[in-house]
């Protein structure tokens, strides 16, 4: 295919934009908890299919409107942040990186496994399908509109919390120094917590827009997995911003390089792209918090 500046591929990049809001809030929660606990949860793709699978439920099984159904999952992915951190993470705060990636990573297998024998091998659509519209000779997804939507005020929402708030502040100085906060009477475990519950709520608000626009199975994890971490490391890790920046950077090589080429050479371009500049600023576009 040819690469030619003409109206596919102005939309092109305006699909590549509607495509980062989703990296961007898939990568938002994990850079909230790198930031704070300092531990990277590489089983945070799988706490997306969790709620994936609790909105799911909620809406295919139990019948419950679909706004309830997604306030149902985000609740309940945001318990599985928290039980995960008290079961998991906690005890490994302080042991070597390679003890918790170890630890993480085993949990990828038991979310994967528990999916299969609660909801079976098959692929489970949610059935709610929000349509496209035409711009001119361009056609866009509603559901990316919305999820680019909630992308943005989710980064301002929670970049407001941590500034604004008594408690965000809490979570700032925590994450600065892990050790002096409780000599300050600060309570680090409820930090954590609260921490672990807001960026497993987060997931699970990814993992709901996510089931309005992909099939939900046990393995879906893998496939969006590496896209996640790609964005965080690249954007800076525990940067909340860098993840927005990055995600549009990868959004764009994705979406141009299969425009002009094919959809399968614009991941490869945009993993080439990462460890390119992963020689050139292993730091991230953005400085690692």
């Amino acid at each position: 295919m040819s690469c030619s500046l003409d109206i596919f591929f102005l939309e092109a990049i305006l699909n590549g934009l509607l495509l980062a809001g989703l990296l961007a809030l898939l990568s938002l929660g994990l850079n909230l908890i790198f930031g704070v606990v300092d531990v990277v949860w590489i089983c945070y793709a799988e706490l997306v299919m969790v709620g994936m699978y609790g909105v799911y439920w909620a809406f295919a099984v139990l019948g419950l409107p679909l706004p309830l159904a997604i306030a149902l999952g985000v609740a309940f992915t945001a318990g599985a942040g928290v039980l995960l951190h008290m079961l998991v993470i906690s005890p490994l705060l302080d042991a070597p990186p390679i003890n918790q990636l170890l630890a993480t990573g085993g949990v990828i297998f038991v979310l994967q496994a528990l999916a299969t024998m609660a909801f079976g091998v098959e692929f489970r659509s949610l059935g709610v399908q929000l349509g496209s519209f035409s711009a001119g000779d361009m056609f866009f997804s509603w559901s990316r509109v919305v999820t680019l939507a909630v992308a943005i005020v989710a980064v301002v929402a929670l970049r407001f919390f941590l500034r604004r708030s008594w408690l965000g502040l809490a979570i700032l100085a925590l994450s600065q120094d892990r050790r002096v906060m409780p000599l300050m009477g600060a309570d680090a475990k409820r930090l954590y917590a609260i921490t672990s519950a807001i960026g497993g709520g987060l997931a699970g608000l990814a993992g709901a827009l996510m089931a309005m626009q992909f099939d939900t199975y046990p393995q879906i994890g893998l496939q969006f997995g590496p896209l996640i971490f790609m964005v965080c490391v690249l954007g800076g890790l525990g940067n909340i911003v860098g993840g927005l920046v990055a995600a549009v950077i990868i959004a764009q090589f994705i979406t141009i390089g299969g425009s002009c080429l094919a959809s399968e050479w614009g991941y490869a371009i945009a993993f080439l792209f990462f460890m390119v500049m992963m020689f050139i600023r292993p730091q991230g576009v953005m400085r690692a918090r």
